[in-house]
């Protein structure tokens, strides 16, 4: 079946809407954020397809969420304010929010974000004291960092990398949206024995409220 995206026997402002409603339909209907490169294959080539994404925020603007890009996709998430009535239903919804994490894990996830690909060697030298495998395994089950190219030294540790998942539950487009590491050192916020909560808020500071979010 011939999908017909460019609807040109519509007019301007009827394909416009027929746009932003695929488009809508197709990031709700999305366990995951959706990219970019998918989404423009709902809509003619003469869409200008950052503008529709405007009038969908805008549209979106008396609904309860919001549309956001994470992990290099679109997502639809519920607004802060209505977190409690959702807690209540208990339905199996989830936040979107970064996991609870103890302030080793903490570190080493921020470590590997920065230095990736990072060995636990060096994650270790990095933390002045021993990153286990423990902590490594941790995040590895939450998904949040993954096994990634062997390290050219003896023995061939593996180095490790951060997901798309640890971009999507820290609210995060792209690495490129991490605050400078500079930033962080300036503040004595990437020092051994940091605790978990100040970290935590300059990392994200811009997502001050992300837990409060759900999908």
């Amino acid at each position: 079946m011939l999908f017909d995206a460019d609807l040109s026997d519509l007019p301007q402002a009827m394909r416009w809407r027929e746009w932003m409603g695929r488009v809508e339909a197709a990031i709700f209907a999305a366990p995951s954020p959706v990219t970019r490169d998918v989404l423009t294959k709902l809509v003619g080539r003469d869409c200008n397809f950052d503008d529709l994404i405007c009038d969908i925020r805008e549209d979106l603007r008396a609904r309860p969420y919001d549309l956001v890009l994470v992990a290099g996709g679109y997502q639809l998430r519920t607004k802060p304010r209505y977190a409690d009535a959702i807690r209540v239903l208990n339905n199996g919804a989830r936040a979107a929010g970064p996991p609870a994490l103890t302030p080793t894990e903490l570190l080493t996830v921020t470590a590997i974000a920065y230095l990736q690909p990072a060995t636990r060697a060096e994650l270790s030298q990095f933390a002045g004291r021993e990153i286990s495998r423990d902590v490594v395994g941790s995040l590895k089950a939450l998904d949040l960092i993954a096994a990634g190219p062997r390290a050219p030294m003896p023995g061939a540790p593996y180095a490790y990398v951060t997901t798309r998942k640890f971009l999507e539950v820290f609210g995060l487009a792209s690495l490129r949206d991490l605050p400078d590491i500079e930033r962080l050192e300036d503040e004595g916020l990437l020092e051994r024995q940091q605790p978990e909560a100040d970290l935590d808020a300059v990392l994200f500071a811009e997502e001050e409220d992300l837990e409060e979010h759900w999908e």
